[in-house]
């Protein structure tokens, strides 16, 4: 028999230090960006959004992929494009993640969350949210590192 894998994941992180890097101008060339990365590490993606202080991403991966490989060099090469192509010397992304695995049947909802993030976060700032993912998944966090 063949290996057959249904691998999802919500994935986010945010600027180092929070700091609102991610102007709306160059938002979506960013998105595009992180998702052209995910391919060419093997990945698929199925939604790239965020604000101007953190991305989501809804992806797959393939049995072979390490995530903590996976999201080194795709932090790396994000990173390198933001600084050379909008001239943003000291931008960088927080050294941790939270990437959560999704069901097949909960894809859906995880991709319009992803699309919405604007209206996310008119009332719920990104320490909220991801306190929220951490509450539900079930998973021990310690809160001074969602500062």
């Amino acid at each position: 028999m063949s290996t057959y894998l249904s691998l999802h994941y919500h994935i986010i992180f945010s600027t180092k230090d929070r700091e609102p890097w991610l102007a709306p101008a160059m938002r979506g060339k960013v998105h595009e960006y992180l998702g052209g990365v995910v391919i060419g590490l093997g990945g698929e993606t199925h939604g790239v959004g965020g604000t101007g202080d953190h991305v989501h991403l809804l992806v797959s991966l393939k049995a072979t992929h390490c995530l903590a490989d996976f999201m080194r060099e795709l932090k790396k090469a994000s990173s390198s494009h933001i600084k050379e192509a909008y001239g943003l010397a000291g931008f960088g992304w927080q050294s941790g993640y939270c990437a959560l695995t999704v069901s097949p049947s909960g894809r859906a909802a995880v991709h319009g969350y992803i699309a919405n993030q604007e209206e996310h976060h008119r009332g719920k700032s990104y320490r909220e949210e991801v306190e929220g993912f951490l509450k539900k998944a079930g998973i021990v966090y310690e809160a001074r590192y969602l500062e």
